[in-house]
């Protein structure tokens, strides 16, 4: 999850653990139902169903040509959204919270067809699905979500993992 503000560096240090990686991954994406059904799998949640999230994360995917061009043609944006609860598996993401989000209830949604995912309150979490959706070909050309995605996976320690998967 980006948090903290972008930099030249910061830019440089995204191209160069991209040009590293990027021949190294493949397409591994996963869709939309699979995000939402792992993360319903893992933590206890309360769906919700309120109009302004499913509004932000519409706006979100349309607004972006880099989301929007993930929906299928002739789809609109199919939203569930949802918080965790801080109970169970919940808890340990409430009793790591960044101090950013400390207190604040942790919300998120999963487009279903375009895979896009959004969180609110939990840089653990962000990370977790980022880690657990994977990267299609047209990410694995965006330098930022290559970045974003390895750092990602050396946060689980899967990166070995994934580069050890052979390609489709």
């Amino acid at each position: 999850m980006l948090a903290r503000k972008v930099t030249p560096e910061l830019v440089s240090t995204w191209k160069e653990t991209a040009k590293t990686y990027r021949p190294l991954l493949h397409p591994n994406k996963k869709t939309g139902p699979e995000i939402l059904a792992y993360l319903t799998g893992k933590y206890p949640v309360q769906e919700l169903t309120t109009d302004t999230l499913r509004d932000v994360v519409e706006d979100n995917i349309l607004s972006n040509e880099c989301h929007a061009r993930k929906m299928p043609a002739g789809t609109i944006p199919e939203v569930q959204g949802f918080m965790i609860e801080n109970t169970g598996t919940g808890k340990h993401l409430y009793e790591t919270q960044d101090d950013m989000f400390r207190g604040r209830a942790i919300i998120g949604a999963v487009e279903l067809h375009s895979a896009y995912f959004m969180v609110e309150g939990s840089s653990l979490l962000w990370d977790e699905l980022c880690a657990f959706r994977g990267l299609d070909e047209d990410d694995l050309e965006n330098f930022f979500m290559v970045a974003e995605y390895v750092g990602c996976l050396k946060r689980f320690n899967l990166l070995d993992s994934v580069l050890a998967r052979k390609a489709p």
